[in-house]
């Protein structure tokens, strides 16, 4: 094991000495003086092969838990995710000065710190959050616990929701021999396609709400494709569960308890709501702006993440780490800070990816954005690349993307979708943020990686005993039962 390790590790190395001499001599001749202009690298200067990092993080993800060991991540994953930041950040600083250092400052401070705080105050509080009561897995109670989980993801947001229910789902199951399928199921439905009806329930969708997107357009745009795939699937796992179950014999052991189910840690919710509220906060004030070694940070966000923290820390003062309800609840740190060391690496790497979107027609990937005119293609580009990509800012890249090639600006998106204003400029702009909307929530159930719900439900059960399927095992069952669905989507409604 130690063996391939040290393999596995000197080859990243030396695959990153390559990339820092070519990243280097290329930044030799673009760079231009100190770096002082400190807006971040012009996307339209990189090439397509400095996000070979970006691939390397996620090969690592995908194949290292197969050849190494099942659990790489949770032992290692730090490990991994610096050696591949570290292969991107120092010829990325040798190369482009300040401005290389502005860009991993802006996407620390607006993008990944506030994913983590809002992760781990969702994570804490509803851990605090305890389900008792006798359970039983069968058909039945799995599908409506899948259901209730879809209902009220876009009200608590998918981390809120996955969290919520994602033990009391394991609990329930506990005698079942296959067990996977109700944790992939989970994460389509939970995870991802039940945040689609407000900007509570995933992360492209609060971008939007910032930039104008009115609260409520997303319940009534998005209801239709959510509802369609949602039924579908939710249907089509009843009968693949009732299957499996079938085919284990049919039969709940009894086990002599009959215990009333019933609800404890309660006012965990009252936190919870005070999450929901710090976000809604957030992107409904603006209180100015404080300048950060050149990134502008907005008051009103950093007023949230400390409501976010406070909430937490209140949740585990009433709730403790060490109390009974927790220990219950199999409650740990491991899947949050697993989550943490391996996106601080997938955000410290995804820099180059990210800017090359946004260079739009003048950067490396010209050809795919100037192929972009229909919403079919704002759909499948958006979602494909949010699988790999973060999907908020994937989201955000094709929001400004649209708007650029209709001619419209920020300021009118408020009148566009609240139908005061009706040219056909203005409707084709609705259809293709309905199409990059659906995308981004909607794709990110294809990996682990597509949404942060995602790798953390995975750890979870996987902590539980639950054997999950590889990297590419999950895309196998994503491919096969998402896609067609996909497929129905792009030629009823785009």
């Amino acid at each position: 094991m130690k063996s391939k390790l040290s393999f596995c590790l000197i080859l990243c190395v030396i695959l990153g000495l390559a990339l820092s001499v070519s990243i280097e001599a290329f930044g030799a001749d673009e760079a231009h003086g100190d770096g002082a202009h400190h807006g971040g690298v012009d996307g339209a200067k990189l090439p397509m092969w400095s996000i070979i990092p970006f691939v390397g993080i996620l090969l690592s993800i995908a194949i290292f838990p197969l050849v190494l060991d099942s659990h790489f991540l949770v032992h290692h994953g730090g490990k991994m995710s610096l050696v591949w930041a570290s292969i991107f950040a120092i010829p990325y600083l040798i190369a482009f000065r300040g401005d290389a250092f502005y860009d991993i400052l802006h996407i620390y401070l607006l993008d990944y710190i506030p994913f983590i705080i809002l992760l781990w105050g969702l994570f804490t509080v509803a851990g605090g959050i305890l389900v008792r009561g006798t359970l039983r897995g069968t058909p039945i109670v799995n599908t409506l616990l899948l259901l209730l989980g879809t209902v009220i993801a876009s009200w608590v947001g998918t981390t809120g929701a996955s969290m919520l229910l994602i033990r009391p789902l394991i609990r329930a199951n506990a005698y079942r021999k296959n067990k996977a399928h109700l944790i992939i199921f989970f994460i389509f439905l939970v995870s991802n396609i039940g945040g689609s009806l407000t900007p509570i329930g995933d992360p492209p969708l609060f971008l939007g709400f910032l930039r104008g997107v009115p609260f409520f357009w997303t319940t009534t745009a998005l209801l239709p494709h959510m509802l369609f795939i949602s039924v579908v699937l939710i249907i089509f796992f009843f009968i693949f569960d009732t299957l499996m179950f079938k085919r284990e014999g049919g039969v709940v052991p009894d086990d002599g308890t009959n215990e009333p189910i019933r609800v404890e840690g309660l006012f965990n919710l009252i936190f919870l709501l005070g999450i929901i509220g710090a976000v809604l906060m957030s992107g409904t004030f603006k209180w100015g702006e404080v300048n950060i070694l050149g990134v502008h940070v907005y008051w009103q966000n950093i007023a949230r993440e400390t409501l976010i923290v406070i909430m937490g820390l209140l949740s585990l003062k009433y709730t403790p780490f060490s109390g009974e309800l927790r220990k219950s609840n199999e409650f740990s740190w491991e899947p949050i800070a697993e989550v943490a060391k391996v996106f601080a690496g997938i955000f410290m790497t995804i820099i180059p990816a990210l800017a090359i979107l946004k260079a739009g027609e003048n950067g490396a990937l010209a050809g795919l954005i100037g192929a972009m005119k229909q919403p079919v293609h704002y759909f499948w580009i958006t979602g494909i690349l949010s699988s790999f990509l973060d999907n908020a800012p994937t989201y955000l890249t094709f929001f400004n993307t649209a708007l650029g090639k209709l001619h419209l600006t920020e300021t009118v998106v408020p009148q566009i979708l609240s139908g005061q204003l009706t040219d056909p400029q203005h409707l084709e702009f609705v259809r293709l943020l309905t199409a990059i909307s659906i995308g981004a929530v909607f794709m990110g159930a294809n990996t682990y990686i597509g949404n942060a719900p995602n790798f953390m439900v995975k750890a979870i059960a996987e902590q539980s005993g639950i054997r999950m399927p590889s990297f590419f095992g999950f895309m196998l069952w994503s491919v096969a039962i998402l896609f067609p669905l996909f497929v129905i989507v792009t030629f009823v409604f785009l």
